[in-house]
């Protein structure tokens, strides 16, 4: 914890080369930052001046001078999701330097020429090209599915470990991307159906699987057993079910859980589904099984017959 005299500075604003400051309220003109809040103040009467410093230090911390060397680097921070991590550069299409004035027609071939070779030197190799494909495909599935920015730099993380290291050669990019989404998901808990990701994608659901097992097999991943609770938030806000139906939900997948039977050999969107119909009927927030259904990506017998299974296996008594 940085000590007061660390966070809070005296700031002299006078004197030559120094525009000189003056408290528009006690006239005075000697300043004080407080670093850890961004502001300035008035030493003499304590009138907060500006409260909104930018810090243009680095986002990260350093504890040792090793850590900060490893650490220390200029520009914005790399991103797997980007097929050369944005380090590289771009040359502007426009035909203008940086005070507006138009180039000369000479100028203007050099500086096409540069541009044709910089796009050209970014994916001169086989995997570059490949990962520029990879990354636009990635890109493009993530919006779809509206994905959050650490699964989808997850999905790029593991798609380039499979590359880099040759160990899926001749493979669909697409499938590849999709299984590699797919997994993603599942390791942050927020998992998405095949199906899901095949409707958004240019191959099959049978293929995205096969990928899948693929990736698992060569980068040797232990992935999470699928719980119905991780798909239950989704389904909640889908259906625009209050907080209170989506606390009831859980409390009926916990006692599922302890009933190995039920939850054994389940499709957990299928459980999920189920607990948010009983959920629906004992807060009095009705849900019709069709509208469940479409939310959760299963058929209507689905939900019937998980619901029976645990009014049934767990004695809930349903409200008429």
């Amino acid at each position: 914890m940085a000590s007061r005299s660390d966070r809070v500075r005296k700031h002299p604003e006078r004197g030559k080369g120094h525009f000189e400051f003056t408290c528009p309220e006690c006239g005075g003109h000697e300043l004080v930052q407080d670093l850890e809040k961004g502001e300035k103040i008035c030493a003499s009467c304590g009138l907060v001046i500006s409260d909104h410093r930018i810090d243009t230090g680095p986002e990260w911390r350093a504890f040792t001078n090793d850590e900060k060397d490893a650490r220390s680097r200029t520009g914005a921070p790399t991103n797997y999701a980007i097929h050369d991590k944005g380090l590289s550069t771009m040359i502007d299409w426009r035909d203008h330097d940086s005070q507006g004035k138009k180039f000369s027609a000479r100028r203007r071939s050099e500086i096409y020429r540069m541009r044709k070779w910089q796009i050209r030197t970014r994916v001169h190799s086989s995997v570059d090209r490949n990962l520029a494909q990879a990354m636009s495909e990635l890109d493009r599935l993530a919006s779809q599915l509206g994905l959050s920015k650490s699964i989808k730099e997850l999905a790029a993380l593991l798609y380039r470990k499979l590359i880099v290291r040759r160990l899926a050669r001749s493979r669909s990019i697409d499938a590849m991307v999709g299984a590699a989404i797919y997994a993603a998901c599942r390791l942050r808990r927020a998992p998405r159906s095949l199906e899901e990701i095949a409707r958004h994608s240019r191959v099959s659901k049978k293929k995205i699987g096969q990928h899948y097992r693929l990736l698992v097999e060569k980068l040797k991943l232990r992935m999470p057993i699928s719980d119905p609770a991780n798909y239950v938030p989704r389904f909640i806000t889908q259906l625009g079910l209050p907080g209170e139906v989506q606390k009831k939900v859980l409390e009926i997948l916990e006692q599922a859980k302890k009933n190995r039977s039920l939850v054994t050999g389940r499709d957990p969107r299928g459980l999920a589904a189920a607990a948010i119909y009983i959920a629906s009927i004992l807060t009095d927030h009705r849900v019709t099984q069709r509208d469940i259904a479409m939310a959760a990506g299963v058929t209507e017998v689905t939900v019937r017959n998980r619901y029976k299974e645990l009014v049934q296996k767990l004695g809930i008594t349903m409200m008429p």
